[in-house]
């Protein structure tokens, strides 16, 4: 299979970091042949500097090491950065993926896996960390909620909320389909990928961060309604008539 045919100024770049020389030159070998560019950090504090120095696009981030173990490195790189962070373990309990998710992460992989899991993850998180195409109006919601998808900016009781990059994507697809249910399922493909549509406890954990930062109440959600076995409905601030169903496409 030929490499990739990507020039130097449109490569992604991933930074690795891992105290294990021979998974780093695993994941290395893989990602080039799919044609991104890597860098490597052999511990918690040395991806900190790196960090700092060039910003990636990506971090494939282990858990296990020594000294500042991962989800400890992911707290400090989430004080300084919004980049998307993909944790790595030997380990798959659900309470461990659940803490990486908590501090921050965007995706977890558990040890071993493959090259095609690997490079398909890494694509699925920067795709849907890509700034939504097309133009778009400000939407305002209410008299305390104004979204304005093109730049990038929530603004709530006159005030910028930051948001993650997932949680946007997240918050785009609801608003996109206001007044409507959007399947679970539906939510999970368009923001996370395809092959996330049965993982539903990230979805539960990111429309609680959603909530967390724009509704009043975050137990008693004004925007984000939850529609029990099905999915979640944005309220429709446009007040349009008719039915509420399934939309269509998220």
């Amino acid at each position: 299979m030929a490499l990739a045919m990507t020039t130097p100024s449109t490569r992604r770049h991933i930074l690795v970091v891992d105290d294990e020389p021979r998974m780093i030159r695993f994941i290395r070998l893989n990602l080039e042949h799919d044609g991104f560019t890597v860098s490597e950090a052999a511990h918690g504090a040395q991806a900190l500097d790196q960090l700092r120095d060039r910003l990636p696009d990506l971090v494939l981030l282990d858990v296990m090491m020594p000294e500042l173990d991962g989800f400890e490195t992911l707290r400090l790189m989430r004080e300084i950065s919004t980049v998307p962070v993909i944790m790595l373990t030997a380990r798959g309990d659900e309470d461990d993926r659940v803490r990486g998710l908590e501090l921050g992460a965007d995706d977890y992989i558990t040890k071993p896996f493959s090259p095609r899991e690997l490079v398909s993850r890494v694509r699925a998180v920067l795709r849907r960390t890509d700034v939504a195409a097309g133009a778009h109006e400000p939407i305002q919601v209410d008299d305390r909620l104004r979204i304005d998808f093109d730049r990038r900016e929530v603004w709530v009781e006159g005030n910028l909320v930051r948001l993650r990059p997932t949680e946007y994507r997240l918050l785009y697809h609801l608003v996109q389909n206001a007044g409507w249910i959007v399947p679970h399922d539906q939510l999970l493909a368009k923001v996370w990928g395809y092959e996330y549509r049965d993982e539903t406890h990230y979805l539960r954990l990111y429309i609680n961060y959603l909530r967390q930062k724009l509704e009043r109440d975050p137990s008693h959600p004004e925007y984000i309604l939850t529609e029990r076995g099905v999915g979640y409905r944005f309220v429709d601030y446009r007040r349009a008539a008719g039915p509420d169903q399934p939309a269509p496409d998220a």
